[in-house]
């Protein structure tokens, strides 16, 4: 079975989506069946990024059923024969608010596929469908810059994602879905709270399900002068949400990232030699360790009757 891990970001422009496409480059020349899944709706753009410039079918042809198996919409990406895409589907009103039936029916099939690793890329910031589809993963890969807006935004949505995947485990319960289907969160300790007055485990159950929450973080354009205080960072979350955060890497601020998009090409491609290719390549090492170990088994936040994005 494939190993899905999901790349998100607290807001859009940090680079995510190039970071996800040369990761999906690197994994592949590692030898790893890799399929890139282009999720961020409004924003769907990976098929650029490998000169695919009118994607035979999207995504949007097997969620609105003119397709029935996720392999149509496979495109395979020329540069590697161990790469695969699924093309984004663009910003429309069916993909923007995807009930929950179809969620849980695109994740059950991306689990079908046979990846070795199938890399997520999620629409930025915090809305319902940003979070589910970077809950449903094994592993959560975070991405920002060292400019402090990025840094607080990328706080804002771990916080709201672990708030989620607390906020599922207790829905999937009956006794306390009515409690919490129609109300809004700001912490962990106020769900808690509210699911004490039913059931006297809610601390504990919280603290179980965020066991295997640790995401990672890359810091992307990163000069001398502009770093991200991770050890901060990481007091931060730990401190309000009790999850933990790994650094996995840092890639430089290099205009060769800006040819290579420019080139239709993933940097690796384009100049493999370039400060950002090496860092890359650290980085994709460094996913490759963590993805050798066992997972945790994931929420399914999908299949939650939250309320659908």
């Amino acid at each position: 079975m494939a190993i899905i891990v999901s790349v998100g970001s607290g807001k859009g422009g940090v680079g995510k989506s190039v970071i996800a496409a040369n990761l999906s480059m690197l994994l592949a020349k590692q030898g790893k069946r890799v399929v890139l899944v282009d999720l961020d709706v409004g924003g769907a753009d990976a098929h650029i990024l490998f000169g695919l410039l009118n994607p035979r079918l999207p995504l949007t042809d097997f969620i609105e059923r003119r397709v029935e198996r996720l392999e149509e919409v496979l495109q395979q990406v020329s540069a590697h024969p161990f790469l695969q895409l699924i093309p984004g589907t663009g910003d429309t009103l069916a993909t923007a608010n995807l009930p929950y039936s179809k969620k849980k029916r695109l994740i059950r099939h991306f689990r079908q596929l046979q990846a070795d690793v199938i890399i997520v890329d999620i629409g930025a910031g915090t809305s319902y469908h940003a979070l589910d589809f970077f809950l449903m993963a094994d592993h959560y890969l975070t991405v920002a810059t060292p400019d402090p807006t990025s840094v607080l935004d990328l706080y804002r949505f771990i916080k709201l994602a672990a708030i989620r995947r607390v906020l599922s485990a207790f829905l999937s319960r009956d006794a306390v879905t009515e409690t919490l289907s129609d109300r809004d969160f700001s912490s962990i300790e106020e769900v808690i709270q509210a699911v004490s007055e039913t059931d006297p485990n809610a601390s504990e159950i919280a603290s179980r399900t965020l066991q295997g929450f640790q995401p990672y973080l890359i810091v992307n354009r990163v000069s001398g002068k502009s770093r991200v205080n991770v050890l901060q960072l990481k007091k931060l979350l730990q401190q309000y949400v009790g999850g933990d955060l790994m650094m996995l890497g840092e890639i430089p601020d290099d205009p060769a990232m800006t040819r290579a998009v420019r080139s239709y090409l993933p940097v690796v491609e384009f100049e493999p030699t370039a400060p950002a290719s090496l860092a890359l390549d650290k980085v994709a090492h460094a996913l490759l360790a963590q993805l050798a170990r066992p997972a945790p088994t994931p929420v399914d936040t999908a299949t939650s009757p939250v309320q659908a994005a």
